[in-house]
């Protein structure tokens, strides 16, 4: 099977689904080791430590898409990831709950529509029910990743 390259700094979406396509656990690890990013380790976080506790309402975000195309004005999780304290448990405790989740719709909506749904997926800890990534898979890939005692 030929190696299929991403451009540089792809989208999170885009390394998701390439890792989803392989079909060994070693080629996924491979491949998220490959595309490492600070970004990316967040969001694993987020969604598979038990510790770290989301503070938005679960279930969907009432949010309009961005659906300018591809490259002009989009932001991307590898950008907005620093902001995602702001919607954990012990990130921004000050926030009161209506501001906090204007801010989220605000980064949903600037983001790449495939990066504002892995928000959303994350935010509920389902990041697995779209992607064919596993706690064991992100372990493996990233061991330097602490998990627990977070929140």
């Amino acid at each position: 099977m030929k190696k299929i390259k991403l451009p540089p700094n792809p989208f999170l979406h885009e390394i998701f689904e390439l890792t989803s396509k392989q079909r060994t656990k070693a080629k996924k690890v491979e491949i998220l080791q490959e595309y490492a990013n600070d970004a990316m380790k967040s969001i694993f976080i987020w969604n598979f430590d038990e510790t770290v506790l989301s503070v938005l309402p679960k279930g969907p975000v009432p949010y309009k898409a961005n659906e300018v195309p591809v490259g002009t004005d989009h932001t991307s999780l590898r950008r907005e990831h620093k902001h995602l304290y702001n919607f954990v448990k012990g990130g921004n405790d000050s926030l009161n709950g209506l501001r906090r989740e204007t801010m989220f719709v605000q980064i949903l909506e600037g983001l790449h529509p495939e990066e504002a749904n892995i928000l959303c997926l994350v935010k509920d800890k389902a990041l697995q029910t779209k992607y064919k990534i596993t706690y064991d898979i992100v372990r493996e890939a990233f061991p330097d990743i602490q998990w627990g005692g977070r929140s």
